[in-house]
């Protein structure tokens, strides 16, 4: 009889499984979808932007400008976090996920159909940078609710794993919005690909878009977040979740920014700087760097849930750290490859950088970041940190690289130091980092 009433019942596992199961699902095919479109503005800023938005200005200081709108989407993702996670950590975590989705889709596709410079003037640039901050705003919100679905979500000891999909996401929308770039560019003369050819994939997002609601609309909300907010004081529930979280975890926020640096240069200078710097200063095929776009988006689809499923059975600081400090060591040999024109190392050392530290440092973020706070305010906390981070080590990385390069005169050295400065700050930082797990 006692045995009866300890054992845990088959139905209620089962359950437990399928929910974790549906989580995890939908976290992936939201991020897809907030990827591609969030992703694909960075590919087509390095390519198309600065003729098509900035044509009246120097096409240097235009390549600038077309950067810049790349890192406004940034700096609106901390507002995101802001609005979602506060709604998040009060309404539930999947009903904001279905918004987000939404906004991204929209402003995405207003993108495609955006007339030039030359139809409208200086209102395209205005009407495009407008666009991108609202795309900001919506995956601001996107990455907190979906990790702490998948997470909250997931089995104890699994919780690297079950969360991978979020970040499988982006590797998927990288190989996506590359993907149709590629093959559009390819089926296109240059005139075509600069007057609309550019624009069909931004609108292909209006059916990744259904596909992610009809998704998103079968998960459930979290068992831990129902039964925190059921526990949660009164007088805690009156708070604002954001400095809730600020008050109770300061440091944390810190910490979450310099574990991203590693992730944020190691993607943004091979996917986005690269591919201009190798195009406008050393002559070569815009295809070169969109197929390695292609080859790191699809080998992530199996090295981000193979470094996840390490980092749960051996320890994710140890995969963090590993990952952090091939970045490093890899930044160098990255540009001299590049300055060598050496195809073999380029992929080589991309893959090095996008697949290898990119990958083992971002596989383990979902649950790194949600367990430095409490349930209550998680989407606020793990959420604003996380696009904090984004604001400070991703938006304005190709903005900052190319201007390095202008300043030193067209050599990589000073690019090549920022990589590898930011890739030893995050291994640093895992490295002296307390924690509570046993990993």
């Amino acid at each position: 009889m006692d045995s009866m009433l300890t054992a845990p019942r088959p139905d209620r596992e089962t359950s437990s499984y399928q929910r974790a199961r549906r989580a995890a699902w939908g976290s992936f095919v939201g991020a897809v979808v907030d990827w591609f479109d969030f992703l694909l503005y960075g590919i087509t800023a390095a390519l198309v932007f600065n003729s098509e938005f900035f044509p009246q200005i120097d096409p240097a200081m235009g390549t600038l400008a077309a950067f810049a709108t790349f890192g406004v989407g940034f700096l609106f993702r901390p507002l995101g976090g802001i609005v979602f996670g506060h709604f998040g950590d009060r309404l539930g975590r999947k009903r904001m996920l279905m918004m987000t989705v939404w906004i991204m889709g929209i402003a995405t596709a207003c993108i495609g159909i955006l007339p030039s410079f030359a139809t409208i003037g200086w209102w395209a640039p205005a009407l495009l940078v407008t666009l991108r901050a609202i795309q900001g705003f919506a995956v601001g919100g996107e990455w907190g609710g979906a990790a702490l679905l998948a997470v909250e979500s997931a089995p104890s000891g699994k919780k690297a794993f079950y969360s991978s999909g979020i970040q499988m996401g982006y590797g998927v929308g990288l190989l996506l919005a590359t993907g149709l770039v590629s093959l559009i560019s390819s089926l296109t003369t240059d005139a075509q690909f600069m007057s609309w050819g550019w624009r069909l994939p931004f609108l292909f997002s209006v059916l990744l878009v259904l596909g992610a609601l009809w998704v998103r609309n079968g998960m459930e909300e979290s068992v831990e977040f129902e039964r925190a907010k059921q526990a949660q004081p009164e007088e805690e529930k009156k708070r604002l979740p954001v400095f809730e979280a600020l008050f109770r975890h300061p440091g944390a926020f810190l910490k979450i920014i310099l574990l991203r640096l590693c992730e944020l240069l190691t993607m943004y200078i091979v996917t986005a700087f690269a591919l201009n710097y190798s195009t406008h200063n050393l002559g070569m095929s815009r295809e070169l760097f969109l197929n390695i776009g292609l080859l790191v988006g699809g080998i992530s689809c199996v090295t981000i849930p193979l470094f996840a499923w390490m980092a749960d059975r051996f320890g994710r600081r140890r995969i963090y750290i590993t990952g952090a400090l091939v970045g490093a060591l890899s930044a160098f040999p990255f540009f001299m490859a590049l300055e060598a024109r050496s195809i073999v190392g380029m992929v080589v050392f991309s893959l090095l950088l996008a697949n290898i530290a990119h990958d083992m440092v971002v596989c383990v973020q979902q649950p790194m970041f949600t367990e430095m706070f409490g349930a209550g305010y998680r989407y606020s906390g793990a959420g604003v940190g996380y696009q904090v981070a984004s604001v400070v080590g991703g938006g304005f990385t190709p903005f900052i690289a190319a201007a390095l390069l202008n300043f030193s005169g067209g050599a990589w050295h000073s690019v090549a130091l920022y990589l590898m400065a930011g890739c030893v700050l995050s291994a640093l930082t895992a490295m002296f980092m307390k924690t509570s797990q046993p990993h």
